[in-house]
């Protein structure tokens, strides 16, 4: 299925299907723990960190190591687990939850990377990005339907049944994960390829680290800073996460239809309103004020992880993209797994509104890395 309309089709569903429904299950989940389940911040950052990790150490320790049939096998069992696995969640209880959601991070851990791979072959530079570019904007398509659903959904449904009625984009990946193409023509690198020495690969996890950590925050106290703090409905707060993800759409839309010749430009956007928007987020006083801010972080959010899966096609060769492209992805799920917990820590002391103060700080330190980067590869250049 290596038609570029074909599989743009195929991409933009499975990806829609997945995310939509993956990203139902990170920022409801956070919600059940403390209103249902009552759990501290504390516990509610350890199970929102169990997805990460174990998506981790699927991608790290077994995606990375697998090779083309072996690694589309382990690529469809991943697929049937999150089928099953998602609607089992109407089910949880603060005992079985731990285990629902290691089992979905296992699962997610081995989706990603090779969707990615598979869009990242096609040999003509222009059309590969504008596939990443679509990959992505895709993504953020999901992000602002599936949030505005839920909203719906939760205005008659509890946050147990909204599991239930997401379970058909959770099966519609187990549908599509067959068409997936994992072409056998491309020769695999075999062994360890050294990442860390390509500037591509740094510039990458550099910037996915620097917005990961603010978004991992959204995410997982974002919906509860909005309840607590202006008194926001459980459907407002699931509401705000369309409007951070519509701005989000918009970035990418631009990266799809213009695939960006140069990405140090859209690397200084992203540092810089990645910080003007948490400054924004830490001073708001109302819910409006709240909202613009996301809509700020949306931004970045848009063009930050296309910049960067565009940074590692440009830096791999074809044969290399998978071992990258799952290192990558580890890297980041392994990170993002203590965000939560991290934060958390942050959040019991500071409260959610000082930990915006001190993610605008964590984000000055990552950018003055990054642009480190870019003078070192200069003056490779």
């Amino acid at each position: 299925m290596r038609k570029p309309l074909l599989f743009a089709l195929v991409l933009v569903l499975l990806t829609f299907s997945f995310r939509a429904s993956d990203n139902m299950l990170t920022t409801t989940l956070p919600l059940i723990a403390k209103y249902y389940f009552h759990f501290s911040s504390l516990t509610i950052g350890l199970v929102s960190s169990l997805a990460t990790v174990f998506a981790f150490l699927s991608s790290g320790l077994l995606n990375a190591r697998l090779r083309g049939e072996a690694r589309r096998r382990a690529f469809l069992i991943a697929s049937t687990t999150y089928a099953i696995s998602f609607p089992l969640f109407y089910f949880s209880s603060p005992a079985n939850v731990w285990l629902l959601t290691s089992v979905m991070g296992f699962a997610i851990g081995v989706l990603m990377p090779n969707v990615v791979t598979s869009a990242s072959l096609f040999p003509e530079q222009r059309t590969r990005e504008r596939l990443l570019s679509l990959y992505t904007l895709a993504l953020s398509t999901s992000l602002i339907a599936g949030p505005s659903i839920e909203s719906a959904v939760l205005l008659k449904f509890n946050l147990f049944q909204a599991f239930l009625l997401f379970s058909p984009l959770a099966a519609l990946v187990f549908a599509l994960s067959f068409f997936l193409d994992f072409p056998k023509s491309v020769q695999e690198v075999e062994g360890r390829v050294d990442v860390w020495r390509r500037s591509g690969f740094k510039l990458s996890v550099a910037l996915n680290l620097m917005y990961g950590i603010p978004f991992g925050t959204l995410t997982t106290f974002g919906g509860i800073f909005a309840i607590d703090s202006f008194g926001a409905s459980y459907s407002a707060a699931t509401l705000l996460f369309s409007l951070f993800f519509t701005t989000s759409f918009l970035g990418r839309l631009a990266l799809t239809i213009y695939p960006p010749k140069g990405l140090w430009g859209f690397v200084g956007l992203s540092t810089s309103l990645t910080f003007a928007g948490l400054v924004m987020a830490f001073f708001s006083r109302s819910l409006i004020m709240y909202a613009l801010a996301l809509i700020v972080l949306g931004v970045p959010h848009g063009i930050t992880y296309p910049v960067s899966l565009i940074s590692i096609s440009r830096s791999f060769s074809e044969g290399e993209r998978s071992v990258a492209n799952s290192y990558f992805s580890a890297v980041m799920t392994g990170f993002s797994s203590f965000v939560p917990l991290l934060i958390s820590g942050v959040v019991d002391v500071l409260g959610v509104r000082g930990s915006f103060g001190v993610l605008a700080l964590i984000t000055l330190l990552f950018t003055a890395y990054i642009f480190n980067v870019f003078k070192q590869e200069q003056k490779q250049g």
